[in-house]
């Protein structure tokens, strides 16, 4: 412990106070492969939270690929080289056939940035709404969309918050039909509020699964009517999949897909190239051309060589390895236990989510729905003790995030749960 003090007060000194830190025993991380990080004891974990490893930790294929581009070559993209393209074009080829060009970026952050510009672009407004618990990076744009940690000097006046969907708490207090009326009701109301302002109405930003708002089950068509407001009032849908992305969800490539919305625009992040920074916008090629025309936009690593053939190489190992699938097997099979759990454990309120994406919602009366946030946080880092990472999240955070690497297994699934029932045994 106390080479771990002397760790962070040297993190301090150097980067900084308020980094942020998991656990209230943080973990020193030396070394990672597939779903398993080792600490500088030696210790191993399970690795239950990091999606930015999406193929696995230190995976052999992406390695191979970042190696044999870097000792070949590596620039920006005022040059011309086919790997740019020949990603894009299979990238592509994964959505819609309206969502057929990219624009390449270095982080999700950066992408949601240049969305937001897009949909500037084609509609000549700049009022956006989000959720009022939403988080898409870091950037001074993307930043007046979060609530949860208000920018210096204030909101700008063109973004609009709406509620967040709940489906354990669902607004208006019924769910299913009503629940989704209810919710583009309040999509409605803000984009009139937006078009009475000087700003008017660009765009309605949202992550398709909801991930940080605790990733509650929506209903089928939930987002129907809410799509077809923003249409109607000329705004463009953008949907953040940087955490919904990439088969993760197990039923369909993107988060999206899941929902059964066709967006204008969609951005990309963390797991494109197993950590390797790289991220994206897809959109319409008039899209595009839209934004390329309206800003002088240039990034010098985004889309370098390198970068495309760590994705690349992603994208074959997605395939190859039919990990889609195993998000869906996987996660059905730890869903379906943790519901068994739930009848034996009464913290248990909720259990929810999709594919390798998934959690329980923690309560201390389940009549009442009372949140057990500081018993989540007990439960997390009990887990950690005992060699199990996992996070927490929601709007309430009291809810788990389970979000494995996606090579995760059934023997991989029996060790948590095993762990997780004895965490909540000890309560």
């Amino acid at each position: 412990m106390a080479d771990h003090a002397a760790l962070i007060a040297r993190r301090e000194r150097l980067l900084g106070h308020n980094m942020s830190l998991f656990y209230d025993d943080p973990v020193h991380l030396v070394r990672g492969e597939g779903v398993w990080l080792w600490d500088a004891e030696g210790r191993r974990y399970l690795d239950c939270y990091n999606n930015v490893p999406h193929v696995g930790h230190c995976h052999p294929r992406v390695v191979e690929a970042i190696t044999r581009q870097a000792s070949t070559l590596n620039t920006h993209t005022r040059y011309l080289h086919e790997g740019i393209l020949d990603y894009v074009e299979r990238l592509t080829a994964t959505f819609d056939r309206s969502l057929n060009a990219a624009i390449l970026t270095c982080t999700g952050s950066e992408a949601n940035d240049v969305a937001l510009r897009m949909a500037q672009a084609v509609t000549g407004k700049t009022g956006v709404i989000a959720t009022n618990h939403t988080y898409h990076g870091n950037t001074a744009a993307v930043s007046q969309l979060s609530t949860r940690m208000p920018p210096v000097g204030g909101f700008g006046g063109h973004v609009r918050h709406v509620p967040a969907p709940d489906s354990y708490r669902p607004l208006g207090g019924e769910s299913g039909e009503a629940f989704a009326e209810a919710f583009a009701a309040e999509v409605e109301a803000a984009i009139a509020s937006l078009q009475e302002s000087p700003h008017g109405f660009s765009a309605l930003i949202i992550d398709p699964f909801f991930a940080n708002e605790g990733f509650p089950d929506l209903p089928p068509g939930f987002l129907d009517k809410t799509v077809a407001s923003v249409r109607k009032a000329g705004g463009l849908i953008i949907t953040d999949e940087v955490q919904p992305g990439f088969g993760r969800t197990g039923s369909h490539m993107w988060g999206h897909q899941r929902a059964g919305i066709v967006p204008d625009i969609v951005t990309l992040g963390k797991p494109m190239a197993n950590g390797h920074p790289v991220g994206g916008v897809v959109a319409n090629a008039d899209v595009v051309n839209a934004f390329r025309k309206a800003f002088r936009y240039f990034n010098t690593f985004g889309g370098n060589p390198v970068s495309c053939a760590a994705a690349m190489a992603v994208l074959d190992v997605i395939e190859d390895e039919k990990l889609v699938e195993n998000a869906r097997d996987v996660g059905e099979y730890a869903r379906d236990a943790f519901k068994r759990l739930a009848q034996k454990h009464a913290i248990i309120g909720d259990v929810r989510g999709s594919g390798l994406f998934m959690g329980m919602e923690f309560v201390l009366h389940r009549a009442t729905k009372e949140p057990a946030t500081a018993e989540a946080s007990r439960i997390v880092n009990e887990m950690r003790e005992r060699g199990v990472l996992m996070g927490k999240i929601g709007l309430h955070q009291c809810a788990t995030k389970i979000r494995p690497p996606m090579p995760f297994s059934l023997e991989n699934a029996d060790l948590m749960l095993s762990v997780f029932d004895d965490v909540l045994s000890g309560l």
